[in-house]
């Protein structure tokens, strides 16, 4: 299965103005009963069913049935990955609730549909971590210091939260908005004081004993929030029946994992270079928390993430959920797969 990486935004977002052109009357459009390529993004290297499917290529089983070709796209960070959506670059994809929130909040609630779950892991989380030796020992210590970060990803919120339970804010620290693979080199070097990542992606540091955890978010569970899959509005109109199929698919991807726990996970650290034994720390329960199904405590976890967003100044706009949420396509699958059990 074709995997594009992010140095293709550029392409993909160009067909996505032009199939915008189109659709404004600038060329003739012809009706058609299915398109010729469905294209789902994630960041990079993906969510944990994005990361099976491309694998073991369950969506493009799926609708090679119909002569459609399936293309996984990998996005640096959740805003590309959402600007790809809204533009018709992308027709699907999987980020973190933070982004999807912004781009919910900024009016884009029509052309960004929220449809589904990607996941809701309540025992995972974000680290701070300093390095080994550091004397840096909590919190408060962090007030003045350099902490690096991905601002406006779930992360950025986690911190935030944990910066406000000792009543500091992202405002008391030098943030530096840098991936990993900038942060964890400076850490080490000594040119920054911590970072905020991922618990099983900054376990690598830990692991190796090379740096130390200041503070686990995960010890909050009230603070996770579900990351979400979210579809092109203009898509979804079109081909209801296509949406409803991808998250068949992911329902059977999500059960498969909980039926193979240890192949899951293998998966899922080969793909990511996690930490195998944070992901397994993360994952003690021997389920995976993959439903897609949108429940009321899924949309009233996102809405409290919302109001927490806009008042740390994260997130401008207000969301309209019953324009935004649709959970008539999930709520289909399940009972179609229900009904073939």
């Amino acid at each position: 299965m074709p995997n594009i990486p992010f140095d293709a935004l550029r392409r993909l977002l160009l067909k996505g103005a032009i199939a915008v052109v189109i659709g404004l009357g600038g060329m003739p459009a012809f009706a058609q009963d299915k398109p010729e390529i469905i294209r789902i993004g994630s960041t990079a290297p993906g969510h944990l069913k994005f990361i099976l499917a491309q694998k073991d290529g369950w969506w493009e089983k799926e609708f090679a049935k119909d002569g459609i070709k399936v293309e996984l796209v990998t996005f640096n960070g959740g805003s590309e990955a959402t600007t790809a959506l809204a533009t018709g670059a992308i027709e699907f994809t999987y980020t973190g609730n933070n982004p999807a929130l912004r781009v919910a909040a900024s009016g884009a609630d029509v052309k960004l549909k929220l449809i589904g779950l990607s996941s809701y892991v309540k025992a995972g989380g974000s680290y701070i971590v300093v390095k080994t030796g550091s004397p840096l020992k909590t919190l408060q210590d962090l007030r003045g210091k350099k902490v690096a970060y991905l601002t406006g990803t779930v992360r950025h919120s986690n911190f935030s939260k944990a910066l406000n339970s000792v009543g500091l804010t992202t405002n008391d620290v030098e943030g530096l908005n840098l991936p990993f693979e900038a942060s964890g080199p400076a850490l080490l070097r000594g040119d920054i004081d911590a970072i905020v990542e991922t618990d099983s992606t900054a376990a690598k540091l830990v692991d190796t004993g090379e740096a130390r955890v200041l503070f686990d978010t995960s010890t909050h569970p009230e603070w996770n929030v579900p990351n979400v899959i979210s579809v092109n509005g203009a898509f979804a109109a079109k081909y209801p029946d296509l949406v409803k199929r991808l998250l068949k698919v992911d329902i059977e991807i999500s059960r498969w994992a909980d039926a193979h726990p240890d192949q899951t996970i293998k998966t899922f650290v080969e793909a990511t270079k996690s930490s195998e034994k944070s992901v397994r720390k993360t994952y003690a329960d021997g389920v995976f928390h993959q439903d897609p199904k949108l429940t009321d405590g899924a949309i009233a976890a996102l809405q409290g993430e919302e109001k927490f967003m806009a008042s740390a100044g994260l997130l401008k706009g207000s969301i309209d959920y019953g324009k935004w949420v649709d959970r008539s396509f999930v709520d289909g699958a399940a009972a179609e797969v229900a009904a073939v059990q």
